[in-house]
């Protein structure tokens, strides 16, 4: 029951990560909004931190293949919380590291189970930048585990050689953050060039 509800409760945590946004109602003047804030550029887009996760994602070209499976796995709807959730974002060319036609397969509505639970492997409740993820690693000894938002998969991070950090999945693949530490209103982002794949 307790893990469960805990699946319950990461499904919706997972919820506010690319619906489509302009739900609140409130009307701001988006030049006074975003000018005066520190952005980070991803896919020739500025990431803004007063907004959310969805409100910035669609805005980066290098994340499209990425969205349009978002919304493929009929997740648009459900994907509608303020978190805090972390998501390590494939890019286009991360998607095209895939064999050929994987993604127009894992899009048909028939793979839609399998295409939902490879996207949430890609999120972790919670805020985790690299700091914070540094400091898990220190604690870990040189590694950590972390809990996707299924609350069945574990993604495991580790110092990269030359600097930085990398993911490696289940499978043993592994995924470089490429960006990191892209801050958003309900989380935090960090691009990734590999698809993380979860075992079945």
């Amino acid at each position: 029951m307790k893990s469960a509800m805990k699946a319950s409760v990461c499904a919706v945590a997972l919820a506010g990560l690319f619906a489509i946004a302009g739900c609140s109602g409130k009307m701001t003047n988006p030049a006074s909004a975003t000018t005066t804030e520190k952005t980070v550029t991803v896919g020739g887009a500025p990431m803004y931190p007063s907004k959310t996760i969805v409100e910035n994602a669609v805005n980066s070209a290098d994340h499209t293949t990425l969205v349009a499976a978002v919304k493929a796995a009929g997740l648009v709807d459900t994907l509608n919380s303020p978190g805090p959730f972390t998501v390590f974002a494939p890019t286009n060319a991360a998607f095209d590291k895939l064999p050929a036609g994987t993604v127009d397969t894992l899009v048909m509505p028939k793979n839609k189970k399998l295409l939902t639970s490879i996207l949430t492997y890609h999120v972790v409740p919670g805020r985790y930048d690299s700091a914070a993820l540094q400091g898990l690693i220190t604690q870990g000894g040189g590694w950590a585990k972390l809990p996707t938002a299924d609350g069945k998969h574990m993604l495991t991070v580790k110092p990269a050689m030359g600097g930085g950090i990398e993911m490696v999945d289940e499978k043993g693949g592994v995924s470089m953050v490429t960006i990191a530490d892209v801050t958003q209103s309900n989380g935090v982002i960090h691009v990734v060039d590999t698809v993380l794949m979860p075992k079945k």
